[in-house]
């Protein structure tokens, strides 16, 4: 129980620890450093999905043959509707524009900014604590270390977005401090969701292979909606392809070496 816990508070320390560089950067993020980390944590979203969430379903499945392939499908899909849902009624405000997203409402710039962000962590806290119920259940293929690869993983892909969000907020014209508070809290969105979906998915054994690709789905919405369109845009493009190749490898690996 202790290592669970361990595993779903990891991913909220890496945005902290993210969220602190606003203490030691002088100015904004540069943008070629924006791009290469962007282009990082879309690479270890999309292994993650695939390697640590659609696989498994696929797996738990496996007595169907090829009809294996279809709770993946199903959840898949469902949990991109499921953010495109929520990014439709939410209002939230992308770093790096001026136009809000989401129902018309009186919230500050920096109060759309946090959603904005707190739209993107909701996925990687489903997807921990789903691979953190399929290790604690017997009918999946996915061992504790394994899940605990995926909680690293989107720890370490979490420590430059968490720059990335309290940078801008520094540049909004808000404090170091109150900065920081303000990419930390967005990340507590993670284990709040990962405990949410933990205890969901061990009452709901049976569709646990749904939520597993649901996760993954949702997880997808964020990186073709968000992170791929921020990090090819103008300039430097390159690098985000570049940091999306370390970022898919080093989750891979991790998944492979430590499940």
């Amino acid at each position: 129980m202790t290592i669970i816990l361990i595993g779903l508070l990891v991913p909220l320390l890496g945005t902290m620890l993210g969220s602190a560089f606003v203490f030691f950067m002088k100015g904004d993020m540069s943008v070629r450093l924006q791009k290469s980390l962007l282009g990082f944590a879309s690479g270890v979203m999309v292994a993650a999905s695939v390697w640590s969430l659609l696989i498994p379903a696929m797996d738990m499945e496996s007595e169907s043959g090829k009809w294996a392939v279809m709770p993946a499908a199903v959840g898949f899909l469902l949990g991109m509707g499921f953010l495109l849902l929520i990014d439709c009624l939410t209002p939230h405000l992308h770093i790096g524009t001026d136009k809000p997203e989401g129902l018309r409402s009186q919230l500050s710039r920096t109060a759309m900014l946090a959603l904005a962000v707190t739209i993107h962590n909701l996925p990687e806290g489903m997807a921990v604590g789903v691979v953190f119920a399929g290790a604690d259940n017997a009918t999946s293929n996915i061992s504790l270390t394994s899940a605990l690869a995926v909680s690293v993983g989107i720890a370490i892909q979490n420590i430059p977005e968490g720059a990335i969000i309290s940078m801008p907020m520094r540049a909004e014209g808000n404090s170091r401090l109150r900065s920081f508070l303000i990419g930390s809290l967005s990340g507590a969105v993670e284990p709040i969701g990962a405990v949410a979906v933990l205890l969901l998915a061990s009452l709901l054994v049976p569709v646990l292979p749904y939520m597993l690709a649901f996760a993954a789905g949702a997880m997808f919405y964020v990186v073709i909606e968000e992170l791929i369109p921020e990090a090819s845009s103008g300039q430097h493009s390159n690098l985000s392809t570049i940091g999306f190749a370390f970022g898919f490898v080093l989750m891979m690996v991790l998944d492979v070496v430590m499940g």
